[in-house]
């Protein structure tokens, strides 16, 4: 039988009890990267028995501070000390035998492993491995914090929420004590993320010590018990959240004062940018993602799209934007504003849209993947829109470093230069890059997906303004968003996807959240 060892779990109870005594003080940590300084002189308490949030604007270092605790980089300066003690920490197995475990916003585990597979990878074992012991651990833990996994459960079979309690529950099989979780609700729904609210209560009512990384402060409200603020990489203060307000985080946030209000014009001469009728896409596997999707999009509005993660939003854009293949009957139509002619997007090419005339940007949702390239800098990026334009062996970079430079100083983009590889940056920085890059395309058809996923409160405002300011010089805006009080603030019209359908179509302006929270979960 394999021994499955938790050594950090041995002390838990008189770490937990131990009164007045931290699970962890940062004192004085200091790192940094070349000439840019991620965290300095940072300070930070974290305690047994509550929730901490941790929250910052796009490179002021939150992410940077927790891979120090979890082993991923070590400090340049200061010190970290665990139940009071001074400890090193120069791995993730060193963290994880002082129990403290980290879920990352990218998850680390393998497909065509289950569950329990995953759980125990990299386990100090004796003997042979006892699967069923595995799985009776697995389903005790789940029970206790209200977890709801399958054991035996394939990971590339599992939903973005599976896979994140999968990687909750790997770290308390493992003994956790002191949980970090990186921007955990950036892929879930309301619905999915009111549940991971639940479990973490439970984890802090069992004593848990829990740091929870996030852009969004509705949820900093309703959860945490205090909030800690970090400023281009300086500790700022640390309040208690009941006596906190959005607008009193959002000024320690960036230093000032900041109006939480979207503005909606109302744009009277609405032009048909976009025709689409039945639209249907079947994956590779025979299932069906998008079915008789049939809609119109104008110029001068914000054509929201909600759903539950996975309903077929990006199949949706990407059809549109000519990388995903539709089925037979399908028709998409736009209408040149220029010539005044219709033109057939179906089976067509991103280059043969082009070459058509057509102005149309994409922010796709893989923004690493599919949107920019990781080991290139801004200015390859900048260039990628339209290299093969060029009428010389010789690529121009001067328009390009403009473009790029301009990006960087507009959207306030944290770099070391531009041309730092973009994969070196984080992931609001890296999506403010390539917002800024399509928007500077001046298109007459604007899709994005989850634009602000990633990004601060400011710079999401930043985002708001500009997609508000293509919509008032005549472009046609299809937003795919997460957050409903957005939508419902942004946008002109919602459309409703449900199981790869159109469940309905509201006005933004007079839709209440039920209303659309309800067509996200109705069957047709």
């Amino acid at each position: 039988m394999m021994i499955l060892t938790n050594p950090q779990t041995e002390n838990a109870d008189a770490r937990r009890t131990a009164g007045s005594v931290s699970a962890i003080e940062m004192r004085g940590v200091t790192k940094t990267f070349g000439e840019v300084i991620a965290n300095n002189n940072v300070n930070l308490d974290i305690r047994y028995g509550e929730v901490l949030s941790l929250l910052g604007e796009n490179g002021s270092g939150k992410t940077t501070l927790m891979n120090m605790l979890s082993g991923i980089y070590f400090p340049d300066a200061g010190e970290i000390l665990v139940g009071g003690k001074p400890v090193t920490i120069r791995s993730p197995k060193d963290a994880f035998e002082l129990g403290i475990g980290m879920i990352h916003q990218h998850f680390k585990l393998v497909d065509v492993f289950t569950a329990a597979e995953n759980i125990v990878l990299g386990l100090k074992e004796e003997g042979r491995y006892d699967k069923k012991e595995v799985a009776r651990r697995v389903r005790e833990i789940c029970a206790k914090y209200g977890f709801d996994i399958d054991p035996d459960q394939k990971v590339y079979t599992m939903t973005v929420s599976q896979k994140q309690t999968l990687e909750i529950v790997k770290v308390l099989y493992r003994g956790a004590e002191i949980l970090i979780l990186d921007e955990p609700t950036a892929v879930l729904t309301l619905q999915e993320t009111e549940k991971l609210f639940s479990v973490i209560r439970n984890m802090r009512a069992d004593g848990k010590a829990v740091v929870i990384i996030t852009h969004k402060l509705n949820e900093v409200l309703a959860v945490s018990d205090r909030v800690s603020i970090l400023r281009h990489g300086e500790y700022i203060d640390t309040v208690n959240t009941k006596d906190a307000t959005e607008e009193s985080l959002t000024e320690m946030m960036v230093g000032k004062k900041v109006e939480l209000n979207i503005a909606r014009d109302d744009i009277p001469d609405k032009k048909k940018r976009l025709s689409v009728e039945h639209l249907s896409v079947t994956s590779p596997e025979g299932v069906k993602i998008l079915d008789d999707i049939s809609f119109e999009a104008y110029s001068g509005e914000i054509l929201g799209i909600a759903g539950i993660s996975g309903c077929g939003q990006k199949e949706l854009l990407e059809s549109i934007a000519g990388l995903q293949k539709t089925e037979d009957g399908a028709s998409v139509v736009y209408s040149d504003p220029e010539d005044e002619q219709d033109k057939q997007l179906i089976g067509t090419n991103p280059k043969q849209i082009r070459k058509l005339g057509i102005h149309l940007s994409f922010v796709p949702e893989d923004r690493l993947g599919m949107g920019l390239v990781g080991s290139m800098g801004m200015t390859d990026n900048m260039m990628l829109k339209n290299y093969s334009d060029g009428k010389s062996l010789f690529l121009d970079r001067k328009q390009p470093k403009e473009l790029a430079e301009r990006i960087l100083k507009e959207l306030e983009v944290v770099t070391p230069g531009i041309n730092t590889p973009v994969r070196r940056l984080s992931g609001g920085n890296v999506q403010k890059v390539l917002v800024g890059r399509e928007i500077a395309a001046a298109p007459t058809v604007l899709m994005t997906a989850y634009a602000v996923r990633g990004l601060d409160i400011n710079t999401s405002y930043t985002i708001y303004n500009l997609l508000n300011e293509q919509k008032k010089s005549g472009v046609a805006v299809i937003y795919v968003g997460e957050d409903l009080d957005v939508l419902l603030e942004l946008c002109d019209r919602i459309m409703v996807l449900c199981g790869g359908k159109i469940t309905g179509i509201v006005d933004g302006r007079t839709a209440r959240k039920e209303e659309v929270g309800a067509l996200m979960v109705k069957k047709v």
